[in-house]
C-alpha cells in the first residue's frame, strides 16, 4: 500500500519511512503542505491508502492541509503532532481527520492505528446489523447505504469512524455498548490505546450533531445512544 508521509524533518521522516517500509508500505515523503497536495493530485500511479500528516509544516498549518485533502477525496488521514489537548484533537476530527496520534508515540501504536483506519468498510458496509437502510432518531436521520447523516434536514459531515460509531449505537437506542465492544466493532482491534481515540470521537460527534445529550457516557462501562424526543 502507498502511504504519503507529510513531515518537514528529514531525520524523523527517514527513520519512520524505514519502519513503515518493513511493514510493507510504499512510502512517499512530502516536506510541505503544498508538496503533499501536489502528490495527491490525480495521476496514473496507484492512489494513496493513507496520509500521515504532521501539523507543524513550514508553508501552511497542517489543519489547513487536512481540510484541503478532505475536500479532494476520502483518503484516510492520520494527524501526527505534539499538540495533545482534547480541543486540538476534536478540531482535527472536525476537519476530516480519521485519527490523531500524539508525539512522542510508539511505532507499534502508529502501525496499529494505520491498519485501523484503512480497514474501513465500503459505503453501506460493516456497521449494518439489520435490514433497515435508514434510521430515524428524532431530528437525526441516518442513511446507511449512502453513509449520510442529517439533523433537522441539514447534512452533517462525518469521518468514516464517526459514522461507524454513530451507526453502531443507533442500531440499538438505549442499549449500553461496552467500550471494548465498540472498539472491536468500529476499529476492529483489541488494542487498549484506542480507548482515548474513542473518547475523542464521541466528543466530536456530540459537537458536530449539536446534540450533546444524544450519546450518554455510562461511567465505567461504555456509551449508549439516547433517542431524542420527536
Amino acid at each position: 500500500m502507498r502511504l504519503l508521509l507529510v513531515e518537514d524533518d528529514d531525520h524523523v521522516a527517514a527513520a519512520l519511512s524505514a519502519v513503515l517500509a518493513r511493514h510493507g508500505f510504499d512510502v512517499v515523503h512530502a516536506r510541505s503542505g503544498e508538496e503533499a497536495l501536489q502528490a495527491l493530485l490525480p495521476a496514473e500511479t496507484p492512489p494513496f491508502g493513507v496520509v500521515l500528516l504532521d501539523l507543524g509544516l513550514p508553508d501552511q498549518d497542517g489543519y489547513e492541509v487536512c481540510g484541503k485533502i478532505r475536500k479532494r477525496g476520502s483518503t484516510p488521514v492520520i494527524m501526527v503532532t505534539a499538540r495533545s489537548d482534547v480541543r486540538s484533537r476534536i478540531h482535527g476530527l472536525n476537519l476530516g481527520a480519521d485519527d490523531y496520534v500524539v508525539k512522542p508515540y510508539d511505532t507499534g501504536e502508529l502501525i496499529a492505528r494505520i491498519h485501523a483506519v484503512i480497514r474501513r468498510p465500503a459505503p453501506g458496509g460493516t456497521t449494518e446489523t439489520g435490514g433497515d437502510s435508514e434510521l430515524r432518531l428524532g431530528p437525526v436521520h441516518i442513511e446507511l447505504p449512502t453513509r449520510q447523516v442529517s439533523v433537522d434536514g441539514s447534512v452533517i459531515q462525518l469521518t468514516r469512524k464517526e459514522f461507524d460509531l454513530l451507526a453502531l449505537l443507533a442500531q440499538r437506542p438505549g442499549v449500553v455498548f461496552r467500550r471494548e465492544q465498540i472498539i472491536s466493532e468500529v476499529w476492529r482491534t483489541t488494542w487498549e490505546g484506542t480507548g482515548r481515540t474513542l473518547e475523542v470521537h464521541v466528543a466530536s460527534l456530540r459537537s458536530k450533531l449539536h446534540l450533546p445529550a444524544l450519546i450518554e457516557t455510562v461511567r465505567g462501562v461504555g456509551y449508549r445512544l439516547v433517542a431524542p424526543a420527536t
